[in-house]
């Protein structure tokens, strides 16, 4: 399957086979795939919180999340968060195998674009997980799993739960599986007409 196949083809399916197993080695690759996302100043910022914990995944479901199976149902549940203060710790690490005046370059901007402005940074890692969120999205359908993005539960006990650090911020679920139906059609797109402009609305 190729990308452009993969775009067109994805579905937000909200059915899967509880009993299936994700393969250790195919979840790594999942997770290696995700990881190649862009970010900002290359900050690599967001966090996968795996729930994998039966128990707690239930809890989740039945207290703080609508009831939706998918929670529950789905070989991974994966729940995305970001660091908002990554950029400030050692950031070096994050340009170790570019040209020494490229890093030195790049890490010194890093400090003074972030620097006392928090809603960049919340912004910031937000874009980063949903572009990561996409890339997990397109790798598991070229594999042969089938994903479900989910916003539908309550952010701040759900945090609690997963011990958020202070300086992170919470992002969707991604569920991860072997569906169990065929997905809807796309629903409807809107014409390209009705969606691009040129250079002003």
């Amino acid at each position: 399957m190729n990308t452009i196949e993969a775009i067109y083809k994805r579905r937000s399916v909200k059915q899967f086979d509880p009993d299936y197993v994700i393969s250790k080695d195919d979840e790594r690759k999942l997770l290696e795939a995700t990881i190649q996302s862009p970010t900002s100043f290359n900050i690599q910022h967001w966090r996968f919180v795996i729930l994998r914990d039966p128990e707690l995944r239930q809890k989740i479901r039945t207290e703080f999340g609508n009831d939706q199976a998918q929670m529950t149902d789905a070989s991974l549940l994966i729940l995305f968060t970001a660091d908002k203060k990554a950029w400030k710790k050692d950031p070096e690490r994050y340009w170790v195998n570019a040209p020494k005046d490229v890093a030195e370059l790049l890490v010194g901007w890093m400090g003074p674009f972030h620097e006392g402005n928090e809603s960049l940074q919340q912004d910031e890692a937000q874009r980063s997980i949903g572009i990561a969120m996409q890339t997990l999205m397109l790798a598991a359908l070229e594999m042969g799993y089938e994903s479900c993005p989910m916003i539908g539960f309550e952010s701040e006990p759900v945090a609690e739960l997963i011990n958020l650090p202070d300086d992170h911020v919470m992002g969707p679920m991604v569920a991860i599986g072997k569906g169990t139906k065929t997905p809807w059609p796309k629903p409807g797109q809107l014409p390209l007409e009705e969606v691009v402009f040129e250079n002003s609305f």
